[in-house]
């Protein structure tokens, strides 16, 4: 992105940024006790305080110049900031002009400038100023005619030309009226600009969502205001200038207790009202996104950045902190209520972010475990973040028990929390398997029993935290306060995280229970079968020392074969179904040396003359093989050719 763009991009962003500040400050505004101070106070004679519903008005008419200011496309932005800097500059002059004739009156000396010194270095200070104000103004209105803006240089020139003080007054008093018609001018003649940037914005809005619809509307305002930036830009400054608050009014040093305390008050602070609440949620959201791309740099290096995974980009996140801010009515609550509201919301933000890095980290730390990879510097990062998400979690669950007194809200953190401990517990211990299959000098055999044990016995432990979770809220709803939004949870709960994970749970035993049982129904090659087949597994690519035979007579592993099995239950060479034998019926060996499609082709010669072949089989054979094969190495990992299956991962 060039520079340009760059500053564009910033503009587009900082410029709006006070009219969302505007908008909160309007929520804040309470018109009804602003009143009644005002009749309590001095003012209250004021004809302008006099009529609260011209005031309620003006509060209407707040609200919609923000949203003006927060929809005006950027080059009508940028000069309306150029027009107020350029009256705030003239104001500066004019204030200049007047302390200047002040301290003429208060001195009161009236001759000739250049004769007084303290005279002199007045005029020529006040003369300074005056020429740098007309200088910025003609730059930022870009023209050349310096006179529009040198009205307030009058009282100056009246000293230089000795007119009495008095008459200066007089003078300085005119040039501020000279350049209050000058603005009134200016607005008069531009006052039909709103009203025709109004025009065309109607037009092209209609013919937007004639063409494209309501959506691409949202979708291109979306990108065109950069709203989550530019909320998240809003809660900063909002959060900087109440910790600025803060310290400026404290003068002895702050305890580290006293840190967090102030840290939560601040944040509860900046989320008074629904537009800081979205500021906080936008910052959250880009809080998460770059620990998780943080994540995936430290495991991947530049490479994390070529996949990117749309659920990993922090919107669960935002999405989370917005849901429970509005289900448990965040803003409406005292300013500490609110802040121990917020720790607990926070904690929950927190454990769905170390579930993301879980679910980032996963299959790097497998697929690192299960390749020839030996670089150390790879495996120590993915080691060391795994023992971080090992122990961070828990660390957070036993701080939780210790400070906050259990509900059942406070129950899903720690559940969440010691699921992502466990998820992580069974990764490493298969990452260890795999390593240990490495420097082994031939494959573990039932290192697919092992990996599946270890997998059962975490999944049953989740399982049995989730029913744990279901038992208590079911309780708390029962015999505590019952709502609608808890009972929702609890049945959204026990839905996912119960009744799913028992269904899946108990199809992948009937599976493996299945497999196993095909398995032990074909028969077991012998010795002499081995030598007269002198070929390798065709699933896994490993030489035979033991083997089982299909009714189609194709030798395989039989841990490949019934990996093979938890997918589909056909052959890998032939696709023809594998039904249930009796062990005593062994069929007849291959040739030694004959490869599979020689086997084939010996089949297909055994068959009677007239039933041929149709020529499309072995085409279809083929694209079925094509689409199938990687399917052994989607479902759980080979163990003999574990190795061989790493690019699939």
């Amino acid at each position: 992105m060039a520079v340009k763009d760059r500053v564009e991009a910033v503009l587009n962003v900082g410029l709006r940024v006070p009219s969302i500040m505007l908008l909160d400050v309007l929520y804040r505004w309470d018109v009804s006790s602003f009143f009644q101070k005002i009749q309590r106070s001095s003012l209250s004679n004021n004809p302008l305080f006099q009529y609260k519903y011209l005031a309620l008005y003006l509060h209407y008419v707040g609200y919609i110049l923000s949203l003006v200011l927060l929809t005006l496309p950027r080059q009508h932005l940028v000069k309306l900031y150029l027009y107020v800097l350029t009256a705030l500059l003239l104001f500066a002059g004019h204030q200049v002009s007047r302390d200047y004739v002040r301290s003429e009156l208060d001195s009161g000396y009236e001759g000739p400038v250049y004769l007084e010194p303290l005279s002199i270095n007045r005029f020529t200070t006040a003369l300074i100023g005056q020429l740098v104000v007309c200088t910025l103004c003609s730059c930022v209105m870009q023209t050349k005619r310096m006179w529009l803006f040198s009205a307030h240089l009058l009282p100056l020139v009246a000293r230089l030309c000795l007119v009495p003080l008095e008459t200066i007054v007089f003078i300085n008093k005119f040039s501020m009226i000279f350049t209050g018609l000058e603005v009134i001018y200016f607005l008069a003649s531009n006052l039909l600009v709103p009203y025709n940037l109004a025009k065309t914005a109607y037009r092209e809005l209609a013919q937007v969502v004639e063409v494209y619809g309501l959506l691409a509307l949202g979708m291109s305002l979306w990108n065109q205001l950069v709203l989550p930036v530019l909320f998240m830009c809003f809660w900063l400054l909002l959060f900087a200038l109440q910790i600025y608050s803060y310290f400026s009014t404290r003068d002895q040093p702050t305890s580290r207790e006293r840190l967090l305390f102030l840290f939560l008050t601040s944040i509860a602070e900046c989320c008074s009202t629904p537009y800081s609440l979205l500021g906080l949620v936008f910052t959250v959201s880009f809080v998460a996104l770059g620990v998780l791309t943080l994540c995936k740099f430290y495991l991947q290096g530049y490479r994390a950045f070529m996949n990117d995974n749309t659920m990993h980009r922090g919107m669960t996140e935002g999405i989370t902190l917005l849901i429970l801010a509005v289900q448990t009515g965040l803003i409406e609550l005292q300013v500490i209520h609110r802040a121990f509201l917020l720790s607990i919301i926070l904690f929950i933000v927190v454990a769905s972010i170390l579930q993301s890095m879980l679910e980032i980290a996963d299959p790097i730390v497998l697929a690192l475990g299960a390749s020839r990879d030996k670089s150390l510097w790879k495996h120590f990062r993915a080691v060391s973040l795994c023992l971080f998400l090992l122990i961070f979690p828990a660390y957070m669950a036993y701080m939780i028990c210790q400070f906050f007194h259990m509900d059942f809200w406070l129950l899903i953190i720690i559940s969440s929390s010691i699921l992502t401990s466990l998820q992580v517990l069974g990764t490493l211990l298969i990452y260890i398997l795999f390593m240990v299959e490495e420097f082994q000098k031939a494959p573990v055999e039932n290192m697919d029993e092992v990996i599946y044990c270890v997998n059962g016995t975490y999944r049953f432990l989740e399982f049995l935290v989730a029913v744990c979770v279901v038992c208590y809220g079911v309780s708390e709803t029962v015999f505590g306060e019952w709502s609608v939004m808890g009972s929702t949870i609890i049945l959204v709960h026990s839905y996912y995280n119960v009744w799913l994970r028992a269904q899946l749970g108990w199809q992948s035993f009937l599976l493996r229970r299945d497999a196993v049982n095909k398995i032990k129904s074909l028969p077991t090659a012998s010795n002499t079968q081995l030598e007269q087949y002198n070929d390798i597994c065709a699933i896994c690519y490993q030489d035979m020392n033991s083997a089982v035979i299909t009714p189609c007579s194709h030798f395989f592993h039989a841990g490949c074969l019934k990996k093979w099995l938890y997918v589909q239950e056909t052959c890998p060479l032939c696709h023809s179904q594998l039904k249930s034998q009796s062990p005593t019926t062994i069929p007849e060996a291959p040739a030694a040396n004959q490869s599979p499609a020689g086997q084939e082709e010996a089949t297909a010669d055994k068959k009677p003359k007239d039933d041929p072949l149709p020529e499309d089989a072995t085409e279809g054979a083929a694209e079925q093989e094509g689409v199938n094969g990687p399917a052994m190495s989607a479902g759980e990992t080979s163990s003999s050719g574990v190795h061989l299956l790493v690019p699939s991962l």
